[in-house]
Parts: C-alpha cells; structure tokens; sequence
C-alpha cells in the first residue's frame, strides 16, 4: 500500500450531510465552500488525498469517519445557480470563484472522536494543528500525516 500524499479535515453539519449520507451515495461533491482559504485548500487536494470526515455544529462534534479524494477541484456548479444557497452573482463560467472536489466513502469509526478529547491531546497533535487554534472556523483544514496516525490512534 502506497502512502498518502496529503491530509485534510473537512466539516459537515450532520443535519446537511453526515458520514452515514456519504456512506450511503458512496462519493459526493463537496459542494458550497464560501471561503477563499478553504478552497485555495480543496484546489490544492489530490487523487487519494485523506479525509478526516467531521460532524461540526452538532451535540457531539468530532471525526466520525475517513474518506478519500476521488477527484481533483472543478468548479462548484451552486456558483451559477440563482435558486442555489451558495449562488454568487460575481462568478461566471468563464472566471469561477468557487471550486469543489469529490470524495467517497472510506470507513465509519467505531466511535466519535470527540472536539473535547482532541482538545486535551493539543499538545500531542502541535501548534500547526488548525481544528483547535482560536477563531478557526474553517470547513476544510490540512493535516499532517502524523496528526492523521495519532487522531485515528484514539479511536
């Protein structure tokens, strides 16, 4: 088994689309991101890229699964949707704004690795750790390999 190139954390809101959704279609755009720093990252993602799939604003946010990149960014088609929430009138076909990538299903874990107990490992995962720094509200975050091999070490 070849190792992965890069790693990233991607939030959801489970009430939007959880693990069990992705679960069940297999592979989704990940459509909708609005922020120029979290899409600068999903243009930046690979073919079998690492995702840490995490349930964000929720009783119990945390990682609740992984998944892969399954294709590289194009453009997000809600850009040119006027019904669309994530519609942005300055973006056109020619110039988009706003980019996606796809990513598929890889495994459920046994057990929610909860925002609390990432927390009280700060020190094991450094300072480059984005998810717990102040005033971090990004929905797509890199991780490290070895932040990777110790978050799923908790499970």
């Amino acid at each position: 088994m070849t190792a992965r190139k890069h790693y990233w954390l991607m939030k959801s809101e489970p009430d939007a689309f959880s693990i069990d959704d992705l679960k069940k279609v297999g592979t989704e755009p990940w459509n909708g991101v609005r922020n120029y720093q979290a899409r600068n990252f999903m243009r930046a993602m690979q073919v079998g890229d690492g995702v840490l799939f995490y349930h964000s604003n929720c009783k119990e946010p945390g990682i609740v699964g992984t998944a892969t990149v399954s294709a590289t960014a194009y453009p997000d088609d809600t850009q040119f949707n006027p019904k669309s929430d994530y519609y942005d009138p300055k973006s056109t076909r020619e110039e988009p704004r706003w980019s996606l990538v796809d990513v598929t299903f890889e495994r459920k874990l046994k057990r929610t690795i909860t925002l609390d107990e990432i927390k009280q490992h700060a020190d094991d995962l450094g300072e480059g750790f984005a998810l717990i720094q102040r005033g971090n509200r990004l929905s797509v975050l890199p991780v490290t390999a070895a932040q990777w091999k110790f978050l799923l070490a908790l499970e």
